[in-house]
């Protein structure tokens, strides 16, 4: 109990730095691999707090590991921090990356005596690039044995639905013509997205109800009496699991490979800058562990938070994200921290606005606790503590 109240009291104590920290994340958003301003302040953050910190880490410029502690069980808090296009920090990495921050504080100053190592890692690039993706891969989280972070919502959800995903970058290639003088000289690329949109619309009677496909048309010519010669798109498909999304990101493919057969334009489909569709970048489905969200549940209510029942309706929601990736790779939680915005919801531009509010403030400190409060509790359960022991690390 003694190492719960020094780790709470050096979060409480940093209070002014991690709000600030937030606040300035929040007002500078950047895009994934591109948030250098945001890593610095993190980075600086961390080693003026004692930690040890590493960066760039492994090959990704705009990551950091920072770390402390020698004890046997091995603890990850990872800290997001991109923002979305146009809409800025409408998911609330700004809380993310600062709760991170708090937690990693708190546990280095206990970590030795709680019999932990502790490691905060900077995740770039959460929204579409994958950042865990290529850290797991480069060894990013080998030697760790349980993972968390805290992700900002309207109310506090302790195991969420996250779905597997994937991204497509859609293009055709046609023939310009005069499109009054010469309409048959042409090969109209904007009809073969048309094609491949209805083809889609179609689809969705026979897909399951869990699965999800959505995009934008990013290109769709450049003149109304010019045949459009190109077209571009970029689709999203998600699914419950990383083998269903398989099956649906094949069903959709031979939708885009409608267009080009029923038009003649040429397709060119990729995945994550790839040039096989099949092999680029996916999000997985999240895992959550149990025990470990126990944990963090009873802490959370403990600096009283709620989780509410929810409605089969609000329930069916969901997102995805690359900690999925990680859950299947190590026993893993990622909770939602609610911050009182309904009717505002996650990447609504009036949900950016909450979340440098007086309850994502609140937010960012109770997730900071609860989270180091959930690895000293991964310490002191002797069951889970033999578990996660015994956990092969990536």
């Amino acid at each position: 109990m003694t190492t719960k109240l020094t780790a709470r009291e050096t979060i409480e104590s940093a209070r002014e730095t991690l709000l600030g920290l937030s606040h300035q994340i929040h007002a500078n958003p950047e895009l994934g691999y591109q948030e250098k301003a945001a890593c610095a302040s993190l980075v600086q953050t961390l080693r003026d707090a004692g930690l040890t910190v590493e960066t760039p880490y492994c090959g990704l410029e705009t990551s950091f590991v920072a770390r402390a502690g020698s004890g046997p069980l091995h603890v990850a808090i990872c800290a997001e921090y991109d923002a979305l296009p146009g809409i800025g920090h409408a998911c609330g990495h700004n809380i993310i990356a600062s709760a991170a921050a708090g937690a990693g504080i708190g546990l280095a100053k206990v970590a030795d005596e709680a019999g932990l190592t502790v490691s905060v890692i900077g995740t770039p690039a959460e929204e579409g690039g994958g950042g865990k993706i290529a850290l797991l891969a480069r060894g990013g989280f080998d030697g760790v044995h349980a993972a968390m972070m805290v992700h900002p919502a309207p109310i506090d959800v302790l195991m969420p639905s996250i779905l597997a995903a994937q991204r497509l970058d859609v293009r055709y290639v046609g023939k310009s013509a005069h499109a009054s003088s010469f309409p048959q000289l042409g090969i109209n690329a904007m009809d073969a997205m048309t094609i491949a949109q209805v083809a889609i619309g179609l689809l969705r009677q026979s897909m399951r109800s869990s699965d999800r496909v959505h995009g934008i048309v990013t290109d769709c010519g450049d003149a109304p009496n010019i045949i459009p010669a190109h077209s571009a798109a970029q689709y999203s498909i998600r699914a419950r699991t990383i083998g269903e999304l398989d099956n649906i990101r094949d069903k959709v493919i031979k939708c885009f490979e409608a267009g080009a057969v029923a038009t003649g334009a040429k397709l060119e489909l990729s995945s994550a800058g790839t040039g096989d569709p099949r092999g680029g970048i996916a999000y997985a489905e999240l895992n959550s562990d149990e025990s470990i969200a126990g944990h963090y549940k009873d802490n959370a209510e403990a600096l009283g938070r709620t989780f509410p029942q929810m409605n089969p309706r609000a329930a069916a929601a969901a997102g995805s994200t690359d900690m999925g990736n990680v859950s299947l790779a190590i026993p893993s939680i990622h909770p939602m921290i609610g911050i009182d915005s309904h009717p505002a919801v996650n990447h609504q531009p009036e949900f950016t606005q909450h979340c440098i509010t007086e309850a994502a403030d609140r937010a960012v400190i109770d997730g900071a606790i609860a989270m180091a409060w959930t690895a000293i509790d991964c310490a002191n359960d002797a069951a889970l503590r033999k578990r996660l022991l015994a956990q092969t690390s990536p």
